[in-house]
């Protein structure tokens, strides 16, 4: 069972965990969610569109212009507060590898803590344990925030992968964090090169046989864009293609920009399962 907030997501039911971005320099929306009334439409739309979960992230994850931990509270407290007055029920989740940042936003009401960094800053999950909420344990391979891979090398990529995130979870749940409000992230290209995130997919299945809920974070990331040869506005097809292998596995949480797309994918691979009926079966009936 994975509990979030007031929700709580069964075994084998996909949860969509829709990208809001208040930054101005973000890699797929170029600062579009940036404002907070087009943020708030972005969510609104998410959730209609059938997001359980909203991440809010007020920092670019590559380098760029720095961004104090003041800043980043800014951009992320007050809108946390808006969110969860306009959507009661809706879990939040804040993209943040501080401490500081995850103090005010589980103050204003966050319910999950996306530490995409693995861990760069300990008190962070120490701050989840004493508000009661998530915490997403992530393999960054070692790098520092914000930084781009450089030969990144691995002897066996999964095992670190395994290594790193199985021991980031279980140190949470000795700090105190829930342990039905953890979940473990392979970190899609970071600390990893193309070939390193192809291999995390096709190998998922080792981690979603640990029992931890797996997230991955493939949405429009450069191992497609390399894989395919395709720029960031064109890797929507390969996102979802790596997210049907990626529900056939059995991850449990999708992060994306584009919700809708994703949850037609998803419904069709558990119909596909046996475990979702079809929305219509009216074929050789009538």
């Amino acid at each position: 069972m994975l509990r979030l907030g007031t929700r709580e997501f069964g075994d084998h039911e996909p949860v969509i965990m829709a990208i809001v971005n208040r930054t101005p320099d973000s890699f797929y929306d170029r600062g579009a969610t940036f404002a907070d009334e087009a943020a708030l439409v972005r969510v609104d739309r998410a959730v209609s569109e059938g997001a359980a979960i909203i991440d809010i992230g007020g920092v670019k994850a590559g380098p760029g212009e720095e961004v104090s931990a003041e800043e980043e509270i800014r951009r992320t407290a007050a809108f946390v507060g808006k969110v969860r007055r306009r959507h009661p029920d809706v879990v939040i989740s804040v993209d943040t590898w501080r401490h500081e940042v995850a103090e005010a936003v589980c103050e204003a009401g966050a319910d999950l803590l996306n530490d995409a960094w693995g861990g760069v800053d300990p008190a962070l999950a120490e701050v989840a344990a004493r508000f009661g909420t998530g915490l997403v344990c992530t393999h960054a391979g070692g790098a520092q925030p914000r930084t781009r891979p450089h030969r990144a090398q691995y002897e066996d990529v999964m095992a670190d992968i395994l290594r790193v995130t199985l021991g980031l979870a279980e140190r949470a749940v000795g700090l105190g964090v829930r342990r039905d409000g953890i979940l473990i992230d392979p970190g899609h290209d970071f600390g990893k090169n193309t070939r390193h995130s192809l291999e995390a997919t096709r190998r998922l299945g080792e981690m979603t046989r640990t029992g931890w809920p797996v997230l991955v974070s493939l949405s429009n990331k450069d191992f497609v864009g390399e894989t395919l040869d395709r720029p960031v506005k064109e890797r929507l097809i390969g996102t979802l293609a790596t997210t049907a292998v990626s529900a056939w596995i059995g991850a449990r949480v999708y992060r994306v920009h584009e919700v809708a797309e994703t949850k037609q994918v998803l419904d069709m691979v558990a119909s596909i399962a046996g475990q979702r009926a079809p929305s219509v079966a009216r074929r050789g009936l009538v």
